[in-house]
């Protein structure tokens, strides 16, 4: 069965950091090649360094070395997995597109993972979905916004 507790960490900040990359370097004419240097970033180091962390709070915790593996490695091919599939939309949809289908691609996913940890912990499907859907938002809608001003203070400057 689905152990969902050895992915969940590491599944949401794959889809909202993503999300939050794509929606910030969706500026310029570059935009194409940054967002997916950016994601190619998060699937690496970022995942390297959130795996690690991982292993090292297990450890911590006293987990069995199987736990932590098992922990350690779910992470890890689930950020790799989740980075990719955000650098496929990349790839084959214009900037602006690729914004649109990321986010709506994030938001499924974020609203699957939700559903199925209200489902585990028994609570209410809907409030889980909403609240982590709402975060997510946030994360989004700050990231463009910052975007449009550093790619708007970039133009006015003499950099």
């Amino acid at each position: 069965m689905l152990n969902i507790n050895k992915f969940s960490m590491g599944a949401t900040a794959a889809i909202i950091t993503c999300m939050g990359l794509v929606a910030g370097l969706n500026q310029g004419d570059g935009a194409k090649t940054s967002i997916i240097t950016g994601l190619l970033i998060i699937a690496i180091a970022d995942n390297i360094s959130d795996s690690l962390g991982i292993h090292i709070y297990k450890e911590a915790e006293g987990a069995s070395k199987r736990d932590i593996k098992s922990s350690t490695y779910g992470n890890f091919l689930v950020r790799l997995f989740l980075a990719f599939t955000f650098i496929f939309i990349v790839m084959i949809f214009s900037s602006r597109t690729a914004f649109i289908v990321s986010s709506i691609w994030g938001l499924v996913l974020l609203a699957i993972l939700s559903y199925l940890i209200s489902k585990k912990r028994n609570s209410s499907s809907l409030k889980e979905i909403l609240w982590h859907l709402v975060v997510a938002l946030i994360v989004v809608v700050g990231s463009k916004l910052m975007g449009n001003i550093i790619s708007k203070a970039l133009t006015h400057s003499k950099l």
